[in-house]
């Protein structure tokens, strides 16, 4: 399974660091991102990091902003989360994919996903 956690509110142009702990399965064999949904919106592809972390993928709204990256050892991925906006604003959360690079754009529709995590919550005031 996995657990996001690390949100909170925060003011804009604030940062926050999102983790996601994997358990029960061997991540390094999965490539990871982050999702979110924000109220009255559709789920959205936020960032994605392939199997041993060469790779980086970020959705248009977030790139320049936000950075992910995994510890394999520690069996986590994470998001820092820099000069973030009102429209930041949303329920956070991470999935890996067994088969998908995060080049994909079935990864990034969300397809195919092996593990979701809940949600952690990012609230950004203005």
């Amino acid at each position: 399974q996995l657990q996001a956690s690390g949100g909170g509110l925060v003011q804009a142009g604030g940062s926050l660091r999102l983790s996601c702990a994997a358990s029960g399965f061997t991540f390094s064999s999965y490539s990871g991102g982050w999702f979110r949904q924000g109220p009255g919106k559709e789920r959205e592809f936020v960032a994605g990091i392939s199997w041993i972390g060469s790779k980086t993928y970020y959705g248009d709204s977030v790139k320049g902003r936000f950075t992910i990256s995994r510890d394999n050892a520690k069996n986590a991925v994470y998001l820092q989360m820099n000069n973030l906006k009102p429209e930041d604003t949303a329920v956070y959360s991470c999935a890996a994919h067994r088969s998908k690079s995060p080049g994909y754009t079935s990864f990034r529709m969300g397809y195919g996903i092996d593990y979701w995590g809940k949600g952690t919550l990012v609230t950004v005031s203005s």
